[in-house]
C-alpha cells in the first residue's frame, strides 16, 4: 500500500495519510499503529464534498 500526505492536510501538526486504490484508506500521520479507515470511492466523494462546502 502506497501512503502519502493527504493534499488536504494543513502544514502544522494535523496531517493524514492517504491510500487510494480499490477503496481508499485514510490514517493519522502520528498515530499510524492504530489503524486507518476506508472508504468506498462514492463515500470518499461524498466526504470530501461535504468537508469542502463546511
Amino acid at each position: 500500500m502506497d501512503w502519502h500526505k493527504s493534499s488536504y492536510s494543513n502544514a502544522a501538526e494535523n496531517c493524514v495519510e492517504v491510500a487510494e486504490g480499490s477503496e481508499t484508506r485514510v490514517r493519522d500521520t502520528q498515530n499510524r499503529e492504530a489503524g486507518h479507515l476506508s472508504f468506498s470511492g462514492a463515500e470518499w466523494s461524498a466526504l470530501l464534498g461535504a468537508a469542502v462546502t463546511e
